[in-house]
Parts: structure tokens; C-alpha cells; sequence
């Protein structure tokens, strides 16, 4: 597939050239307009933002196919139903998007390998043997995504997500990349894939992705944070993005060429991708001078830009653009021009058995609700029994109205639950509808259905333990009547909170409600709260039991208690009510499905950008010698020198709190878990699975220790079991701190850990939470003034004084970027003034320049003498040196 681009974004122009069998590396720094680029050319932008230009995809304008189906954007966030397990994941996005032409692409490859003499691969093979029985095609790619990605030995573990443990980070942003990987599209387009994965798993996903582009004759355009050496190695073509600008694109071995003609070099010892990704920046460029005859200036990046139009790659790219592509090559099925990739019952039928394995992943949820519905009913039935021997009087009859309004509110609220399952489920269903997994109402339609059942079952039970008991009428047309009122005010109570989710889309805005004045009579008449109560009320008071005359009037008791409540008493009311009812069913699904059809996801991502001054605050204070991380001398002594100096500076300062610096000795160390039902399915005998296996090892103050590791091999549970934060599976082996035995209650004042995932209240500023958590973790001794003053010498060495006030705000919506919140989270822990920090991925998603930020701060906090130990992936050569040990 060949994708040429001519398009105008923002302020800045782009022109280019994608062919097919080739893989392309998109770089550039924070800001640089990657993601917004990606999204232009899959049509995935906002439509307030400005676009003009064109994208054509082998000569045809993306109004001429469906490019959501053509072309496949995976996003750097990993947005996936933490119930789920992988292989479900991925089989439920195959199923939705169609295996299209890829079966048939593996069918062909094995069969050309039998032509050719050569020996297939054993595991492949086995696959397409087994694609004899009709409808498993979905499973055949599933299980060669899982094989190429190297999710096999997790397939059948859930998601999980920041409350649920499941798969890794590096297994979950594999997950992310197999879902579009298991689709039909021509043309791939990944954003930050590499988060989470080291090196190795890196290259790997990479390298597979190059082949499968080459076997399926697709485009792939990959943007990566810290390539690797070897993986960036493995790329065909390179796009340098700057400003919103293009600073080159063409051949991955002429890009350096290009920056030496401009009078920068790369150093031997630094990273290609690092050294690219600098070059255009005003605050590193300068380092990067080699015509040291002339003096330096900076080289704008429009200066870049103009000068890579004259380059000879440049022109080239221009010459390819002035040629038309010749669309009489474009093959039938390169351009997808169905909406969806199955039939619209087929997507029906995947929804449906998708929402039945999550509910059978709640059931402790479900269970839950429903002994609380049974608790509820037994109390009720328990304190009513003795208004069974009265059906006398009018005071009578208030009890037992009284009655039938508490079971009107009880199951009213069952529905409550669907709305923050809803909302939790939102971001995935806005993710899958964008790539037309299936229309809206496919995702809103299951819900629905399986409510009904829910429903019945809990009236059933209620109805079963209270009816008789508190004594309405026991004409069992009266009880199938209430029972069947009950039912319809519990599916409109599950639509209409299903419908606030929809409409609200975030559980701070549904969970808010005004006060609503007097005067609005029409509320009466439009609320389904009304109808069930007149319904029920109808029913049981026009009943056997209630038909006697009152004193001395012709009316009878059930009617003068209808009256005396302001409610109707003429029969039909029940009826009117019922088809209110489903009137209002029917009213709240179809709301939903228009808000899930036409709104978008709440919010947008934005981040704190620091000002000008800050700005320059922060580059003279890159700039300045001690203590600082990454000078670009690679000389170790030099290093060792400067740090000890740094070290002897905070003692001899001494921080305002005091603390002992402790060490950390482990020695063998094995962890394990019960072997999980999965495995043992498959034929694994062990009872327990071992993740940990005799593990030995020492931390020591003011030593920065990396903890390196294949994704998946431990590291972070390593970290758990030392902090002492897992509360199952088997623990052995012996820990001290400082020569003495570890103790969980007193070692965990002393120590501060940092997850990968920074979970921060949205709604205070980076002071503020700060100071929270100082008035939580510190000793009560320390005075406020004092506790302040720390605060505030924690937020200078983690250098968050420019943010003081900014708002933390919602994770890839509003608020701080991702750099700035993995400060905000060693900061959050620092100021507990702990004596050793466990650090998992501080430098997780972030680019060269953030990365070097974030250790910077790191390294501060080792030199005022602490023990810190930090897991890692993806390590630049800098980054990588900056570590002890």
C-alpha cells in the first residue's frame, strides 16, 4: 500500500510518501505534533482542529473507502476491560474486525512453503490443520498474534488494571498492539508502542511487525520514546518531527548525512534516536557542534526544513509526489470499503457473549447485590409482620403504602450498579466504536437484554420472601401483578442509569445532582417513580383484602387510603402505568444509544506546560555542573567524583528532617502462588507456581541500583515482596535491614515506593498533595511550620516549584503530563522522608528528555544519602550510567 500525504495541520506543513513493505520510524520530542500527525492520516482528528490538505491511500482520497478499516491507530494508552482475559481480548477484536485476507495470507504462506521444501514452522502448522472446522479462522489468527507477540504464557490471565492484578505493564501494551494486529488493515499506525517493554521484548515486537509487513505487503509507520540501538537499527525509514514541522524523511542511513551537512554530529557513544530527537532543541543542540571553526548558532527548525527540501533525499521525495499514482495497481482488497467487518448479527452475537463472561467475572458483585436485596427484604418482611392482622382503617393502610413505597425505592436503586460499570466501561466502548468494532447499539443492546433477567430474578426474590409475609393480598393475580410492575420499574431503573452514564460519561458529573425548585409540577408527570408507585398502590389497595366500607360510608378502605394519599384509584391506572413503563424503558435505551452513537469521550487530554521563565530556570540549572544528571561527559571517575561530591554537600547541609540511611540485604528469596486453574487445565502438575526463585541481592545508601529484567520476569514482584506489599501467595527466604530482621510494621515507615502507574487525586494541586501526604505519613512530633518547610524543600529537589499550583488533573485528560507525574510520585513518597525508595518504571512512557528529567531527580534523592532501587526498561546509554550499580 502506498500513502502519500499532502496535509496542512495546525501551522505546519507536511509532505510525504509511504510505501508499502517498508517499516518507518517516527520520531521527535514531546509536543513535536507525532500523535496528532498519526491521527491526521488514519482520520482519527478532532474536528475543531484546523485541516487542510489531503491524504490519499494508492491514489484513492479517504472519503472514497473506509480508512478506519483501512489503516489501524494504536494508541500508547493501554484501554482494555481489565476482566477480560488476552486471549478474549484479541479473539473479540478478531471476531469484531473480520480476519479479512489474513487467514488467507497464512494459508498461502504455508502453502508455498510445501511448494518450496521448506519446513514449516511446527506450531503454524499445527494451527492450519486445525482450520478444517468451520468458523475458526478468528481463533487460527488469534493464536498467531498470541505466538508472534509472546502472550502465550499469559493468554488465559485477565487484563487486570490499577485494582485488579492481572498481566504486566509490557504484557498489557502487547495486548494493546495485538488487538489491531488480529484485523484485516493495510496500514499500521503505532503510537508510543515500546511503553512498558524492555529492550529485548521491544525489538522482538518490532522485528515481528517488519516480517508480517513484508508477508502481507502492509505499511507500517511506528513511533517509539527511546528506541533501542538494535531496534532502531531494524527500521527502513526515519520522520523526524519538530514543531510541527518535518525535519526529515527518507532512508534510516542517510539521516545522520543530512544533520553533518548542517554542522552536527552524533557522538560514538550516543544513541542514534536520542541524538535526532535533541539536535532541533534550542536547550541541546548546541553540544552537537563540530565545526568548531565557525562559530555556534542555533539552527531553527525551519531552517532544518528548508534546508532538507534542497538535500538530495528531499528531492527525490518530490519528484515520487509530482507522479500520480496509477490507481488501476490498487488491488480490490487493499481499500476496505465495508463499515464493519462482520455481519451486523455476528457483532450482536460477540457483544452479547462478551457482557456474559463479564458478568460472570462479577459475580462477586452480582452475589453481593442480591444478599443485599435478600437482607433488605428479610428486614422489611421483619419489621411489617404485624401489619398483616390489620386491614381495618385508613392508618391501616398508610403502613402498608408505607410498605410498598420502601420496596419501591429498594428496587428502583438495584440499577444503580449499571452506573459506574458503564462508566468504567466507557473509555474501551469510545476506543472500539472509533475503529468501527460495531455500531453503538451492538455495545448498549446486551446490557439491555441481560438486564431483563437480572431484574426478574431479584423481584422474584423479593417478592418470594415478602409478599405473604407482610400480608397484601393473597389473590395470586395481585401478587403476578406487583411481580410484574416490580420487573418493569427494575428494567427502567437499570435504562435510566444507563442512560446518566451515557449522557454524563464521568462519575464526578453523575454522582452530582441540583436542587430542583417546587414549582416544576411537570417533574410529577415525567418521573417513572411515579408511575410504579401508583401501579402498585392501584394494585394492592383495589385488592380482597381491602374492600371492606369504611365507618359509616359506602367507600371502602382501600379507596379512602388512595384518596387520602393523593393517589388514583381508578383500576386502569395500572395499566396507564405499565405502558409508562415500558414507555420509559424504551425512551432511556434509546437515549443511550444515541449518546453512546454521537458523544465523545469526556474530556481532553491536555498538559501543564511550565513558562518561559521556568523554562529557563530549568535549562540553566541542566547546565550547571554538580549534582547534575546526565552531563554528557562519559568519563565514569568524573561521574563517581561528582556524585560523591553531591552526597558530601547534602550531609554536610543536612536536610531540615533527620533520617538513618539503612541498607537492604535478601537472601533466597522465592516467591509463589497457587497454580493457577488455567495452567493446571493444560496439564501442569505443580500445585504452586514459582515467580521468584531463590533470589540473593543487597541495596546500600546512596547507591542507585537498576533493577533490569525481560518484561515479565519479575521485577516488579521482586519489589512487592521486599516492601512487603503482597498479601498473597508463599513467601521464603531472609530479610534484614541494616543486620536486623526485617519487621513489615516498622519497615514500612521507613520506606517509600512509587508504582508504575501514578494514581494521584485529580482535583488539588502538586502542593497540596504534597502537604497531604506529609500530614499523613510524617511523625505527629513535627510541628506544622516544619512540615511545611520540608514540603517545600522536597518540591526544589524534585524540581516542582514551577508546578506548585498546578491542578494534578485526570490521567490522558487534563493536568500534569506524564513526566511531571512520575515527579509528582517520587515527591509524594519523598516527603514521607523515608530511609529507602523502591521505584517501579519511573522512566516508563516518557522520551529521551523527560527521561533524563525524571532521573535527574532521582539521582538527587540518592545523593542526599537514601537507598533507591528502580526498575527499568529501555535504558539510553546516559540513563543506563547514570546508575551505581
Amino acid at each position: 500500500m502506498v500513502l502519500l500525504f499532502h496535509t496542512f495541520t495546525y501551522h505546519s506543513t507536511f509532505f510525504s510518501e509511504m510505501d508499502s513493505l517498508k517499516l518507518t520510524l517516527l520520531l521527535g520530542p514531546p509536543g513535536s505534533g507525532k500523535t496528532t500527525l498519526l491521527q491526521a492520516l488514519t482520520g482519527k482528528l478532532d474536528p475543531l482542529v484546523k485541516f487542510s490538505g489531503k491524504v490519499t491511500y494508492n491514489g484513492h482520497e479517504m472519503h472514497e473507502f473506509v480508512p478506519q478499516r483501512t489503516s489501524a491507530y494504536i494508541s500508547q494508552y493501554d484501554i482494555h476491560l481489565p476482566q477480560l482475559t488476552v486471549r478474549e481480548t484479541l479473539a473479540f477484536s478478531a471476531k469484531c474486525q473480520g480476519v479479512g485476507t489474513g487467514y488467507d495470507m497464512l494459508t498461502e504462506l504455508l502453502r508455498r512453503e510445501k511448494e518450496l521444501n521448506i519446513r514449516p514452522d511446527p506450531y503454524i502448522d499445527a494451527l492450519m490443520k486445525a482450520s478444517v472446522l468451520k468458523g475458526h479462522k478468528e481463533e487460527i489468527v488469534t493464536d498467531y498474534a498470541l505466538k508472534i507477540l509472546g502472550l502465550e504464557v499469559c493468554a488465559d490471565t485477565i487484563v487486570g488494571d490499577a485494582m485488579m492484578r492481572g498481566v504486566s505493564g509490557g504484557q498489557k501494551k502487547r495486548v494493546t498492539t495485538g488487538e489491531m494486529l488480529v484485523g484485516p488493515v493495510g496500514a499500521l499506525f503505532m503510537d508510543n508502542i515500546s511503553t512498558g517493554l524492555d529492550s529485548s521484548t521491544t525489538y522482538q515486537i518490532v522485528n515481528c511487525i517488519k516480517q508480517s509487513i513484508h508477508i502481507f505487503n502492509k505499511t507500517a509507520i511506528i513511533s517509539l520514546l527511546q528506541p533501542p540501538p538494535e531496534t532502531f537499527e531494524l527500521f527502513d525509514d526515519i520522520i523526524l518531527l519538530s514543531e510541527g514541522r518535518i525535519v526529515y524523511q527518507g532512508p534510516r542511513e542517510y539521516v545522520l548525512k543530512f544533520f553533518e551537512s548542517m554542522g552536527f554530529k552524533c557522538p560514538e557513544r550516543k544513541g542514534v534516536a536520542d541524538y535526532l530527537q535533541e539536535v532541533t532543541s534550542r536547550k541541546d543542540q548546541g553540544q552537537y557542534w563540530f565545526r568548531h571553526e565557525t562559530p555556534y548558532r542555533f539552527v531553527s527548525v525551519d531552517e532544518f526544513a528548508e534546508a532538507f527540501e534542497s538535500f538530495h533525499i528531499g528531492l527525490d521525495i518530490k519528484n515520487q509526489l509530482a507522479v500520480p499514482f496509477d490507481r488501476s495497481k490498487n488491488h480490490p482488497a487493499a481499500l476496505t470499503k465495508t463499515r464493519y467487518g462482520a455481519n451486523k448479527m455476528e457483532l450482536m452475537k460477540a457483544c452479547l457473549s462478551r457482557e456474559v463472561i463479564l458478568m460472570k467475572r462479577n459475580v462477586f458483585l452480582h452475589g453481593f447485590k442480591i444478599f443485599q436485596l435478600e437482607l433488605g427484604a428479610v428486614i422489611v418482611a421483619t419489621v411489617f409482620v404485624e401489619a398483616r392482622k390489620h386491614h381495618s382503617t385508613i392508618a391501616d393502610g398508610t403502613v402498608y403504602l408505607g410498605a410498598l413505597f420502601f420496596v419501591l425505592n429498594t428496587i428502583n436503586f438495584t440499577g444503580f450498579f449499571e452506573l459506574p460499570l458503564t462508566i468504567d466501561k466507557l473509555p474501551v466502548f469510545y476506543k472500539q466504536r472509533e475503529r468501527l468494532f460495531y455500531p453503538s447499539w451492538a455495545f448498549s443492546l446486551p446490557t439491555a437484554v441481560l438486564g431483563i433477567f437480572i431484574s426478574m430474578f431479584e423481584v422474584a426474590v423479593w417478592i418470594a420472601i415478602t409478599y405473604y409475609v407482610i400480608g397484601f393480598d393473597p389473590n395470586i393475580t395481585r401478587m403476578l401483578k406487583q411481580y410484574l410492575v416490580l420487573v418493569m420499574s427494575g428494567q427502567m431503573s437499570y435504562a435510566l442509569f444507563r442512560c446518566l452514564a451515557a449522557l454524563t460519561r464521568d462519575h464526578v458529573v453523575a454522582n452530582t445532582a441540583e436542587n430542583m425548585p417546587n414549582w416544576l409540577i411537570w417533574g410529577y408527570w415525567t418521573s417513572p417513580l411515579m408511575y410504579v408507585q401508583t401501579a402498585i398502590s392501584v394494585n394492592e389497595f383495589l385488592g380482597h383484602a381491602w374492600n371492606k366500607a369504611l365507618n359509616g360510608t359506602k367507600e371502602t378502605v382501600g379507596v379512602a387510603v388512595l384518596k387520602a394519599r393523593g393517589v388514583f384509584t381508578n383500576p386502569n391506572w395500572y395499566w396507564i402505568s405499565i405502558v409508562a413503563l415500558i414507555g420509559f424503558i424504551f425512551l432511556f435505551n434509546a437515549i443511550s444509544a444515541l449518546a453512546f452513537a454521537y458523544l465523545d469521550e469526556y474530556g481532553k487530554s491536555q498538559a501543564v506546560f511550565l513558562s518561559e521563565e521556568s523554562t529557563k530556570e530549568d535549562t540553566t540549572m541542566a547546565s550547571e555542573g554538580d549534582g547534575t544528571l546526565l552531563n554528557k561527559s562519559n568519563s565514569k571517575t568524573k561521574r563517581a567524583s561528582r556524585n560523591a561530591m553531591a552526597v558530601h554537600n547534602y550531609q554536610e547541609k543536612g536536610m531540615l528532617l533527620p533520617f538513618t540511611p539503612l541498607s537492604v540485604t535478601f537472601e533466597n528469596i522465592t516467591y509463589s502462588v497457587d497454580m493457577p486453574k488455567g495452567m493446571r487445565s493444560q496439564g501442569v502438575l505443580d500445585d504452586r507456581l514459582v515467580l521468584l526463585n531463590q533470589v540473593s541481592g543487597a541495596f546500600r545508601p546512596g547507591v542507585l541500583t537498576a533493577l533490569m529484567g525481560v518484561s515479565g520476569a519479575g521485577k516488579t514482584t521482586l519489589l512487592d515482596v521486599l516492601a512487603g506489599r503482597k498479601n498473597s501467595g508463599y513467601t521464603e527466604g531472609n530479610i534484614t535491614v541494616s543486620g536486623y530482621q526485617k519487621k513489615q510494621d516498622t519497615f514500612a515507615r521507613v520506606t517509600g515506593y512509587c508504582e508504575q502507574n501514578d494514581i494521584h487525586s485529580p482535583l488539588v494541586t502538586v502542593y497540596e498533595s504534597l502537604l497531604y501526604s506529609a500530614w499523613l505519613r510524617l511523625p505527629r512530633d513535627i510541628d506544622p511550620e516544619s512540615r511545611e518547610l520540608f514540603v517545600e524543600e522536597v518540591m526544589e529537589l524534585i524540581e516542582l516549584k514551577p508546578l506548585r499550583d498546578a491542578l494534578v488533573g485526570f490521567p490522558n485528560v487534563n493536568g500534569l503530563s506524564i513526566e511531571q507525574r512520575k515527579r509528582l510520585t517520587i515527591a509524594v513518597e519523598l516527603v514521607a522522608n523515608p530511609s529507602i525508595i523502591f521505584m517501579d518504571e519511573p522512566t516508563s512512557g516518557l522520551d529521551a528528555r523527560a527521561a533524563a528529567i525524571v532521573m535527574r531527580t532521582v539521582r538527587n534523592t540518592v545523593d542526599t544519602g537514601r537507598t533507591v532501587v528502580c526498575t527499568i526498561h529501555q535504558p539510553s546509554i546516559d540513563i543506563f550510567e547514570s546508575f551505581d550499580e
